[in-house]
């Protein structure tokens, strides 16, 4: 398996720390809000990379973070006049249920940096007694950048550079430091903020420390995997590795994984432009399955467009490999148990030749646009080989393979079950008389006003099948 290491910025052969094992931490939201679809793609590629690693057999630990604590936190809550941890509390939840309904699999763990801080002190601590970090005289602990020889291997940024970039923009507060480049591992409270006690004043951490310390409390001092979007490798991750490696004396992460940007009809998201989606945006216009499927389309290095268009199409892509499922189910509910014949297992062997592909994408760097190719290549074996003729065990093998790898992306192949109102029932009993009557007028009124309700007939030998457009 080849993973695409940003430290090294090649593709490498993944060895595990320990065979058969691994141990994954994916950088998680800020939760001061419901999450946008940026926070989205993320989620359902790591969770993609962890499905694949647990159809292959690994123990995954896969440890993601809610940050909650933070200004935009304390912001909101000030505005609602309410503590912080209400809204961190709130948001979690709300971000929790577009998980599951992206069909992201619950972490291991989801730490939050409110409950780790000891772990935080403890580390801070380590690298003042070590000599990489120093507390100036309001009490804040600035982290001492020169003092890892390593720094910037991650961006591949030279010192020299943000230390020229630093002397054109000052920041408030950065006289204090020893270098412009250090940066903020504790700081002093402010009115109207929580804080922690800690032998430097009373106060909270930066940002930076909160993954460093998370990680090694579920992880240990070294993973095999950190991943998050590529807008974190600087300065989030850079210092990450800085922190953990001068406190821990150890590789913090063997590879580091980063998704590329999405983009709204070629253009950044922003509130400013008028396009910016939450999750439950798309969620009022399509199934977040359609959303899932979309971000699967694309390799997850590569930027992504996100615009009606695309959406359709990948709706009716995922609905050409639902359709083909459920045609695949009635045939397999009516097929008789004959052996194959010999047709049908050269036909087998065709189908094991596309698991092979796809697998062969997957373990290219997660090649998800090539996988999604092969389960429509076994889509179209199984439109134009299986029919009413087909034995069970072919019918069978078609719809196992086509399911278990639509499974291994997080793809549902199984229709979510919606009851008709009485008035729809009513209707498609209507039009049913209508036919039986031979008045075919009424029955394609009561058709097109179902249309316009938003529900699709379909007239087949078993009878009358609907869904929802």
């Amino acid at each position: 398996m080849k993973i695409f290491n940003t430290l090294t910025r090649r593709k490498e052969e993944f060895v595990p720390l320990t065979p058969g094992q691994v141990k994954m931490y994916v950088c998680g939201p800020t939760v001061y809000n419901l999450i946008h679809i940026g926070n989205a793609r993320p989620m359902i590629v790591f969770d993609t990379v962890r499905r694949y690693f647990e159809y292959k057999g690994y123990d995954v630990q896969y440890v993601s973070n809610f940050t909650d604590v933070d200004d935009k936190i304390i912001k909101k809550a000030n505005e609602e006049g309410v503590d912080a941890e209400v809204i961190s509390k709130r948001y979690i939840e709300e971000c929790k249920k577009d998980m599951a309904a992206l069909n992201v699999k619950p972490a291991t763990v989801n730490p939050q940096a409110t409950q780790e801080i000891q772990g935080m002190l403890t580390m801070i601590q380590t690298l003042i007694d070590k000599g990489h970090a120093y507390v100036a005289d309001d009490g804040t602990v600035y982290f001492k950048v020169k003092s890892f020889k390593e720094y910037g291997k991650l961006s591949h940024k030279n010192l020299d550079e943000l230390q020229s970039g630093f002397r054109e923009l000052k920041v408030s507060g950065e006289e204090v430091k020893e270098d412009p480049n250090d940066f903020v591992l504790w700081k002093p409270k402010k009115e109207g903020e929580p804080y922690w006690e800690s032998p430097w004043c009373q106060g909270r951490p930066g940002w930076h420390i909160e993954c460093s310390v998370m990680a090694k409390h579920y992880l240990g001092d070294q993973i095999d995997i950190h991943a998050g979007g590529e807008d974190l490798i600087f300065p989030h991750h850079e210092n990450e590795i800085a922190q953990s490696e001068c406190a821990n004396d150890k590789t913090f992460a063997n590879y580091w994984m980063h998704n590329g940007f999405l983009n709204i009809d070629n253009k950044k998201m922003s509130k400013s432009l008028g396009n910016f989606f939450t999750v439950r945006d798309i969620a009022e216009k399509y199934d977040l399955q359609v959303l899932r499927f979309f971000m699967l389309s694309a390799h997850y290095r590569s930027p992504i467009n996100f615009s009606a268009e695309l959406m359709e199409a990948s709706k009716n892509g995922l609905e050409r490999i639902l359709t083909a499922v459920d045609r695949l189910k009635e045939l397999d509910a009516k097929a008789e148990g004959a052996a194959e014949t010999c047709a049908e297992q050269e036909k087998m062997v065709e189908v094991q030749k596309l698991r092979e592909k796809f697998e062969a994408a997957m373990e290219d760097d997660f090649n998800t646009a090539d996988a999604v190719s092969a389960i429509f290549e076994l889509v179209k074996l199984a439109n134009s080989t299986a029919d009413a003729s087909s034995t069970k065990s072919y019918v069978s093998c078609l719809l196992k393979e086509i399911e278990q790898l639509c499974d291994v992306l997080g793809i549902i192949t199984e229709r979510k079950t919606e009851v008709l109102d009485s008035e729809i029932e009513e209707m498609i009993a209507a039009r049913q008389q209508a036919r039986k009557d031979r008045n075919f007028a009424l029955a394609d009124e009561i058709r097109g006003k179902l249309l316009d309700m938003g529900i699709v007939l379909e007239d087949t030998r078993e009878g009358v099948k609907w869904k929802r457009a």
